[in-house]
């Protein structure tokens, strides 16, 4: 986190969310959760911090933690996350095509997921358990089943449209 980004962190709303759950290693992944919903990601200057305010906790471990589970991201994430099912019954119905439109409408890319503007994170998921609707595509823990790069167009439109007030 860059010198800036660090001054911008409200230091209080973080001491408000590890005070809610109670300073005990026990509360870590729910402190975790709470802080990335906030944030929109984990933070390394808020990691560290958390290290510090938990009694046996260290940052290193605190760290552990938040690389070891795939539910927490150390970049920032978009407000909407869109995730694109690679699996084997959305691949073979087409869901490469939709996941490359997205990252082309957004500018993504080797190694960028998330938009420029911090609207969008687009990623792939292995599996969505969802293999009768393929292919599928989740934006927000909304199912969008039997994608195609012409329907997910028109919900993007949506959602701009909607961010517009329009």
């Amino acid at each position: 986190m860059s010198a800036s980004t660090r001054d911008a962190v409200d230091w209080k709303k973080v001491d408000t969310i590890i005070e809610d759950y109670g300073a005990q290693k026990s509360n870590l992944i729910a402190i975790l959760q709470r802080i990335q919903e906030e944030f929109r990601y984990l933070p390394e200057d808020i990691m560290t911090y958390i290290g510090t305010k938990i009694e046996g906790l260290s940052p290193a471990t605190v760290y552990g933690v938040a690389t070891f589970y795939a539910q927490f991201s150390l970049e920032p994430k978009g407000k909407y996350i869109i995730k694109c099912c690679d699996g084997t019954a959305c691949h073979v119905r087409g869901s490469m095509p939709v996941y490359m439109s997205l990252k082309q409408r957004f500018g993504l890319e080797d190694g960028t997921f998330t938009s420029k503007d911090g609207l969008f994170t687009v990623e792939t998921v292995s599996c969505l358990g969802a293999c009768g609707l393929a292919p599928v595509v989740v934006i927000n823990e909304k199912v969008y089943p039997q994608m195609t790069t012409e329907a997910m167009k028109i919900i993007i439109d949506t959602i701009l449209a909607d961010e517009k007030g329009e």
